[in-house]
């Protein structure tokens, strides 16, 4: 689910994230879930008022969270 936002700059934190993943896991099961953020980065013409850092540290959020609910990565 589009659980980061991507409209403005300011970061969730992975507890909340796990929140709505718990949320989410009454209706689906947790390996049938997915994380990503709300939409793309220039979601309309103007785009949105989020620095290129702020991206790649919502975009490092979603690594994080994910490896805080499915364990890690293997490369």
């Amino acid at each position: 689910p589009g659980f980061i936002t991507t409209k403005k700059g300011e970061l969730e934190t992975v507890d909340d994230l796990s929140k709505r993943f718990d949320e989410a896991a009454k209706f689906a099961d947790i390996d049938q879930l997915g994380i990503a953020p709300q939409c793309g980065f220039a979601s309309t013409e103007e785009g949105n008022l989020v620095s290129e850092d702020e991206q790649k540290a919502k975009l490092e959020l979603v690594v994080e969270t994910a490896e805080a609910i499915w364990g890690g990565v293997d490369a």
